[in-house]
């Protein structure tokens, strides 16, 4: 349907534009060829030439040409806003009615000859110059972002806001263009409106990069496991929609859980934002031991504010509150949470802290002992078979990130490692009859993987749900790199933290 349209859009403005520049008495074989037609529009229109260059810059040329396309429209004396809207919305239809109606006429510069803009119209197209300059913006070089989780803490912070880099790994074209502007999945004011619609849908593209996402970067990316929803505001992303699938009530049955709460399905571009440190790259082997991340055989960086569960035990005196707020760096509010006995045992507790507040806590006299904490539970971690992958997110892998060009064997033990890999990030079909894999309706027994995966992990290693919950991130949902935090505030501004550059 968006191909349809987009086809349409593009054939009725030019047959619209060469039926006008015929009127305006430009000859028939210059009005014809497309984007010189352009130029002919430009010379009568007394436009600078500098905007006939402008329009060949991808996406923002797009916009001068329908700006162009506005000035030709008001030298056949239609300069009302109602005519300015058709001829941005529906110029398929508009142009050629201009064009071939024997009720409508070329002025030339005359028709503009006593044209004054009424002041509401002067903010009207000041209002739309900001939204499109705006939204371009946003689109195409930087968004603003808020951290809304303590995923990535103590490296960003709860109400950091960030300033996320589009340029660096290629800006993507939208894929879901019509939608409310300065939003991302859902209307202001709404938890489960959808702020888009999906009449048209493009493919997968992105501008030019600067370079590939390097390991470690902090990247903000569309959460893979959210492309389908539960739409109610206890759910989303706080509890995805294959997690809830995998309850003991509905036990991978789709149907009995869409007849039981509302299903969203987001386009690609429009699934929630996450961000997380970038672990692994295409191809690298990751493993997570005793806790420990190893990457490709060798301890992976661990940023100096990371923070992971500590087992904590004392000979019984509390540690003061004010140790715990200035030395640990532990918000009181966080600290009541923390400081709770751990089974039953009166003195060992379960704090989650940096190294570096651990390594103090350990010079305390009536500190026993500081024990990285490890979790144990089993049947929680990608790729939820706990046959073949009995892990968990502290002794998790090894695992191989796919990339492009890899060729994957379709057998069973193996098979929950790409199974969503190649149904839904790379849109096949996958089935299993008499003993032999289906893909696309052909038996087969290799797949070559279409594009790179990456792995990513919060810095907050036991409070993140990441890659260890739901897989490899694909290329396709790449958004940008996290930069700069431009602000930040807990109950009062966090001063110190203004203007830093995200490492």
């Amino acid at each position: 349907m968006g191909i349809i349209l987009l086809i349409l859009f593009w054939l009725g403005w030019h047959i619209g534009i060469y039926a006008m520049l015929k009127k305006a008495g430009v000859d028939s074989t210059k009005a014809i060829i497309p984007i010189y037609n352009t130029w002919e529009v430009v010379k009568l229109c007394g436009i600078s030439k500098f905007w006939f260059w402008i329009q060949l810059i991808p996406i923002l040329g797009q916009f001068v040409t329908l700006w162009i396309s506005i000035i030709f429209v008001m030298h056949f004396k239609r300069v009302g806003l109602l005519h300015h809207t058709l001829t941005v919305f529906v110029p398929f239809i508009y142009l050629p009615y201009l064009g071939f109606s024997s009720n409508e006429k070329w002025h030339g510069q005359e028709a503009l000859a006593h044209y004054h803009k009424s002041a509401s119209r002067e903010w009207i197209d000041a209002a739309v110059f900001a939204v499109v300059a705006a939204t371009l913006i946003r689109t195409f070089l930087f968004e603003a972002y808020v951290i809304p989780t303590e995923s990535m803490e103590k490296t960003l912070l709860v109400n950091d806001f960030l300033f996320v880099d589009k340029v660096t790994f290629g800006a993507r074209i939208p894929q879901t263009p019509i939608s409310f502007p300065f939003v991302h999945n859902t209307l202001p004011g709404s938890l489960t409106t959808p702020s888009y619609v999906k009449w048209i849908q493009l493919d997968y593209s992105r501008l030019p990069k600067l370079r590939d996402v390097n390991r470690n970067d902090v990247v903000v990316f569309n959460f893979p496991a959210g492309d389908t929803i539960i739409n109610l505001p206890d759910f989303g992303s706080k509890n995805p929609y294959y997690d809830v699938l995998r309850w003991p009530e509905f036990n991978g049955d789709r149907e009995k859980l869409m007849a039981q709460y509302p299903i969203l399905v987001h386009p690609t571009d429009k699934t929630d934002n996450y961000i997380k440190r970038c672990v692994g790259l295409p191809g690298d082997l990751i493993q997570v031991k005793n806790s420990h991340l190893w990457v490709n055989g060798a301890p992976a960086y661990v940023a100096d504010n990371a923070q992971t569960e500590y087992l904590v035990v004392t000979n019984g005196k509390p540690i003061p509150e004010d140790y715990i707020q200035d030395s640990l760096g532990i918000n009181i509010a966080e600290a009541t949470m923390d400081f709770q006995p751990v089974d039953g045992r009166p003195n060992t507790f379960k704090i989650n802290m940096t190294a570096g507040a651990a390594n103090n806590l350990k010079q305390l006299p009536f500190i026993t002992s500081v024990e990285a904490y490890e979790e144990n539970t089993v049947g929680y971690t990608f790729p939820n078979d706990v046959v073949h992958f009995p892990w968990t997110i502290d002794n998790f892998g090894a695992i191989r990130i796919p990339k492009k060009g890899d060729d994957i064997v379709l057998v069973d033990s193996t098979i929950e490692l790409y199974r969503r890999l190649i149904c839904t990030y790379e849109h096949n079909t996958l089935d299993k009859k008499n003993g032999q894999y289906i893909l696309n309706g052909t038996p087969a027994t290799h797949y070559t993987v279409k594009q790179n995966y990456y792995w990513m992990m919060g810095d907050n290693r036991h409070r993140s749900q990441d890659s260890r919950f739901w897989g490899y991130v694909p290329e396709t949902h790449i958004v940008g790199r996290a930069a700069l935090i431009w602000f930040s505030y807990s109950k009062s501004v966090r001063w110190n933290r203004l203007f830093n550059l995200i490492k």
